[in-house]
């Protein structure tokens, strides 16, 4: 469905994106992509930034290959989710691989993707011919975005295949994965295996808290600070999601802020959401840095645009990501565009 749009709201205001903007804003973009300051995701720094192009000439392998790693019995919906938005994005190409017992429902509701049906163990560990099943998965995949609505042993089992991908291979991790990734990085280095795939890691102040054992009120006290330390930590990129959400390089330096103010997109769901709209915005060619702005930034616009009739809350996360198609042509970073 779509919705008008209050263009008097600053997070709907494109028009600093769409007309002219300050001839500075791509030199701060370039500063703060060389780490030299903490920035804020505005409408003219993405427009400073805009997210690669395909011509209407291109096919749907030259815009990747997003492998969505997800679900569970009881959160299945979780797989759903972040497939969908992961094809709104822009992503040519679609696979999820999702606990054997859920695989059929899911393929009936994800109707554009290919469904990898997985097999556990009593243990938890992933059955071999599942386990073959998944590295070939993860190998052909440009983008891996795992752990949405998993449980914390199967998301295990899949971590130890989804870090043995090539290096050209990078990683979206959330929710249960994110408890999996240090300890699965450990025992890869521990048997000389070479170093993993780029990775960003996308942790509500709960779950940045757990990982870095302290509480939960110091995150939300200082975000860019528990951002710097799980950056650290991990070696990856960090998105601390909140109403501030915080964006961190490797290095700690390089980092931006959004300032939601949308209070619905505090919705089940809508972290998955988030998940997959910055995996395919990455399959599109984004960098990690590049998807995790603008994924942010279009998943906060597209709950003002939802609430642009009054309505504060009540919107669902399955809502969110068919609005992002016509933000990025509003925004000027259409899919495609005609070829010269």
């Amino acid at each position: 469905m779509r919705h008008d749009v209050d263009r008097a709201h600053p997070a709907n205001n494109v028009n600093n994106v769409n007309g002219a903007h300050d001839p500075d804003d791509a030199d701060k973009v370039a500063g703060l992509r060389a780490g030299t300051e903490v920035g804020d995701v505005t409408d003219a720094a993405l427009a400073a930034w805009p997210l690669p192009q395909h011509s209407v000439l291109d096919d749907k392998e030259q815009r990747g290959r997003v492998l969505v790693i997800a679900g569970s019995i009881d959160v299945p919906g979780a797989a759903i989710l972040a497939g969908i938005a992961a094809l709104h994005a822009g992503a040519g190409k679609l696979v999820v691989a999702t606990p054997q017992a859920v695989a059929v429902p899911i393929a009936t509701q994800l109707l554009e993707a290919r469904v990898l049906g997985l097999d556990f163990t009593a243990d938890a560990g992933l059955a071999g011919a599942s386990r073959d099943a998944l590295q070939e998965a993860v190998e052909q995949a440009t983008v891996v975005v795992i752990g949405p609505g998993m449980h914390g042993d199967q998301a295990r089992a899949c971590m130890d295949v989804a870090l043995r991908g090539p290096a050209s291979t990078r990683m979206v991790v959330d929710a249960a994965a994110l408890d999996t990734l240090r300890p699965a990085l450990q025992a890869q280095r521990a048997d000389g295996h070479a170093d993993p795939p780029p990775r960003l890691l996308t942790p509500h102040a709960g779950e940045a808290a757990a990982l870095l054992g302290m509480p939960r009120d110091e995150v939300v006290a200082d975000p860019l600070r528990a951002a710097r330390q799980l950056s650290a930590r991990h070696g990856a990129w960090v998105a601390l999601k909140g109403p501030t959400t915080v964006i961190v390089a490797p290095d700690g330096a390089t980092a931006w802020r959004h300032v939601a103010e949308c209070a619905g997109l505090g919705t089940s769901g809508s972290g998955d959401v988030l998940a997959g709209l910055i995996g395919g915005l990455a399959a599109r060619g984004a960098g990690l840095d590049q998807a995790a702005v603008w994924g942010v930034a279009l998943h906060a616009r597209a709950g003002h645009r939802l609430t642009a009739g009054g309505a504060a809350l009540g919107f669902l996360a399955r809502e969110l990501s068919a609005e992002v198609p016509f933000l990025m042509t509003e925004m000027g970073s259409p899919t495609d565009h005609h070829a010269d």
